[in-house]
């Protein structure tokens, strides 16, 4: 079996989506890799063949114990590049997810260890994110959205998402990272929420304050669904 990096590619879309959204189908698989419904069905049948995806007769799509061999391992790897990156080399933390992706595939076995010897395993990443980390353990340990604090709190932020990094970048200029804080003042009549950023007042859309995680307040269940 050769394992190419568009193999790698959606095994790993397949094992995240899995982890975020919980059942995954081959529409799931295409709107996190970006593709059209005809490749994932190609991509599906390749990945079937060498025994890495099983697919159910419902359409739902999980990954063997291969599979997921194969994925914990390249998404250590991409976990590792972006610390070196950022730890390391001093890259912008909200550039480092795209550059990770790229040289993910081309770390071996001996460079992966060096990295674990010198960053360690254990720490998140400069996005905040430990490795294989759900949304469900991540309010078990205390967390929640940005979008679900309560007005007039002021919370830290503890991770963000980071696959589009556009948003990463937006969030960077407006000073929402890891380790910040942020004052909720309210949510507004238009759908967006209302927050202090070191004395600046600036509205977020609710996809965004979707995308990051705060500690340090209780759940607005009122807005919680």
């Amino acid at each position: 079996m050769k394992l190419t990096i568009s193999k790698e590619d959606y095994l790993k879309a397949i094992a995240e989506a899995h982890s975020e959204e919980g059942t995954v189908f081959a529409a799931t698989i295409a709107r996190w890799v970006g593709v059209s419904a005809p490749a994932v069905a190609l991509a599906l049948r390749r990945l079937r063949r060498d025994k890495l995806v099983e697919v159910d007769r419902k359409g739902r799509i999980s990954l063997t114990a291969v599979g997921q061999r194969v994925t914990d391992k390249l998404r250590l790897r991409h976990h590792l590049v972006e610390r070196m990156l950022y730890e390391m080399l001093g890259v912008e933390w909200y550039k480092v997810h795209d550059e990770a992706e790229r040289l993910e595939h081309a770390i071996s076995d001996n460079v992966e260890r060096r990295l674990i010897a010198k960053l360690g395993a254990d720490k998140p990443c400069p996005h905040g994110n430990q490795i294989n980390k759900s949304p469900d353990e991540r309010r078990k340990s205390g967390l929640q959205l940005l979008w679900e604090a309560s007005p007039g709190s002021v919370v830290r932020v503890e991770s963000v998402d980071e696959r589009d990094s556009k948003l990463l970048e937006y969030f960077d200029g407006l000073g929402i990272r890891p380790g910040a804080q942020v004052k909720v003042i309210c949510p507004n009549y238009d759908g967006t929420l209302g927050l202090d950023l070191n004395g600046k007042r600036t509205n977020l859309a609710e996809a965004a304050a979707r995308k990051v995680w705060v500690s340090g307040t209780t759940k607005r269940t009122e807005r919680a669904a």
